[in-house]
């Protein structure tokens, strides 16, 4: 296992990790395996995406439209229910496989960190397996 720290800058923000996931497993002994990035809280998630020019910021604007208004109970903070509800929808991990000690992707295929309570420094645990 490995532990990563990705720093955001804004409070809702897409950020590839692609290439940092892609320098850890070139550092691995294994060729061949299946790689796996959790992100350890709960406003950010981890997925893939297409990230052509815009896209990041239709991800969020998408996110954001389909967040209702509602009257959230939260204890912590009532107004950061809806960041919770959303990474988990998401969700906190992406299992990629690798050959060669290289990720297997989709042509635009990137891993992204969606940051939706930020800017924020997160920690991911990254394995190798």
């Amino acid at each position: 296992m490995t532990r990563i720290t990705v720093k955001t800058n804004k409070k809702d923000e897409v950020v590839d990790i692609t290439n940092k996931i892609a320098v850890l497993l070139l550092e691995q002994e294994r060729q061949d395996g299946l790689c796996t990035i959790f992100v350890a809280h709960t406003t950010c998630c981890i997925t893939t995406a297409d990230l052509d020019p815009g896209t990041d910021l239709d991800f969020l604007d998408f996110l954001r439209k389909i967040e209702p208004k509602l009257t959230y109970r939260h204890p912590h903070d009532p107004k950061h229910a809806p960041d919770h509800i959303l990474s988990s929808i998401i969700g906190p991990s992406v299992t990629v496989p690798f050959e060669n000690k290289h990720l297997i992707l989709g042509d635009w295929q990137r891993i992204i960190l969606i940051e939706l309570d930020g800017p924020r420094e997160r920690k991911l645990i990254v394995s190798f397996l």
